[in-house]
């Protein structure tokens, strides 16, 4: 069982999450009996901002297609397009409207780089990892996913959803970009959604209390018909935090697995990837004793709290972890554990902090959040990308783990 999360952080995010993704393709092994490979035996794949631009163009085009996310957005200017768009005579009275804002014009350009996909489509796809791309509720603050349990919370299939709709609200910061709206049809469901964790959450738990009160919340069409939604990445940019609340409010680690059906036994690595393309503020305001001007506060505000938010949520990953490596040692195995016996956990961070090229780390973490960047800002990003993943010690941990993969005498490589 793999899952990869990739953060928020426009182009930079996406460039520096293809990296990895690419890494990850080139990371060969053998289970059970057959060749294969890390991207290849991923689950899960979930984005925020940035990083779910990359996310639902794999999911989309798959591993024979995301080499081509290169060419047909990094490598091109995808910001001078969107403002292009926005001045067509058409797009202009289309602004004109209350139901129709800024990001609408960029789902618009998403859903050409995501040929038109669907939810749907990429659950059609054969061997498709499961998307999970994260939204911010502006009433809450909170994130919404777009996953099929959120959808059933509003009785609304997300199938129907097109991944440039969810991308697109994923990455609208606010004022610069308008909120997307999605309509609640709570009221119409006759039954309450299955597998919902309302009654399960764990009432000591404060977590797990805040994510039932959250999801309670959509039950109720007449109060709330409306949710609008805007950059996933003031919520939780690394797009991690919903995946554990989830986990905690579904009972724990056993129990969160076990109802989704995975055949008892079968979890023998459980390995989380969690890609961090956060920058560093443009301004260092701690060496002036000058008052701060405006944009040196908003620069300070929006990066340094949200700095703030992604440690505790890297502490609170590393305090779950510790806790489900106790529950696999302590626990006995039953029959139906969905887990086998000496089952592993493994957390990879990969953070662009961490870039072991001392010279180019102050660069790119100085590079600006925007739907294009320079051509070798690309080049250096993609590059960092792999590098910090196989630089990372928990991923060397990982992959020593591994079966090797032997080829057939003759075959091959």
């Amino acid at each position: 069982m793999v899952a990869v999360t990739l953060s928020g952080g426009g182009a930079r995010a996406a460039a520096f999450g293809f990296g990895v993704l690419t890494e990850m393709q080139n990371t060969v092994f053998e289970w059970n009996g057959r060749r294969t490979t890390l991207l290849d035996a991923t689950d899960v794949v979930s984005g925020v901002s940035g990083g779910s631009i990359v996310a639902a163009y794999y999911a989309a085009h798959g591993i024979e297609g995301l080499p081509r996310f290169e060419h047909e957005f990094l490598r091109q200017n995808f910001q001078n397009s969107l403002i292009t768009q926005a001045l067509r005579p058409g797009n202009l009275v289309d602004l004109t409207s209350p139901w129709l804002g800024r990001t609408h014009l960029l789902a618009r350009r998403l859903d050409e780089l995501y040929a038109g996909k669907t939810f749907g489509d990429v659950e059609r796809r054969p061997r498709h990892p499961q998307l999970f791309i994260t939204a911010t509720d502006m009433s809450l603050g909170t994130g919404f996913e777009f996953t099929w349990d959120q959808f059933a919370l509003i009785c609304s299939d997300l199938r129907t959803v097109p991944l440039s709709f969810a991308v697109a609200a994923s990455s609208a910061v606010p004022l610069l970009l308008s909120p997307m709206t999605l309509k609640n049809h709570a009221d119409q469901c006759a039954t309450r959604p299955a597998g919902s964790h309302l009654a399960r959450a764990n009432a000591g738990d404060y977590r797990s209390r805040l994510y039932r009160v959250n999801e309670q919340s959509y039950l109720d069409a007449r109060r709330k018909p409306y949710i609008h939604l805007v950059d996933g990445g003031l919520s939780d940019n690394l797009g991690v935090q919903r995946l554990l609340d989830r986990a905690l409010a579904g009972g724990g680690l056993r129990e969160s697995f076990s109802e989704v059906g995975i055949p008892p036994g079968s979890i023998r690595k459980l390995v989380l990837i969690t890609v961090n393309a956060e920058r560093d503020p443009s301004f260092n305001i701690d060496t002036s004793d000058k008052v701060p001007d405006m944009l040196q506060v908003v620069d300070s505000l929006l990066f340094g709290t949200g700095s703030r938010a992604t440690r505790e949520t890297q502490e609170y990953l590393r305090d779950i972890t510790e806790q489900w490596r106790k529950t696999l040692a302590v626990s006995p195995h039953s029959g139906g554990d969905v887990f086998a016996p000496n089952a592993e956990i493994h957390v990879v961070s990969v953070n662009l902090r961490d870039s072991p090229d001392d010279v180019a780390r102050p660069r790119l973490l100085q590079i600006p959040t925007a739907f294009s960047i320079e051509q070798h800002e690309v080049t250096d990003l993609i590059e960092a990308g792999g590098s910090v993943l196989r630089h990372s010690p928990e991923f060397r941990a990982l992959v020593k783990s591994l079966p090797v993969y032997q080829a057939p005498q003759g075959a091959p490589q």
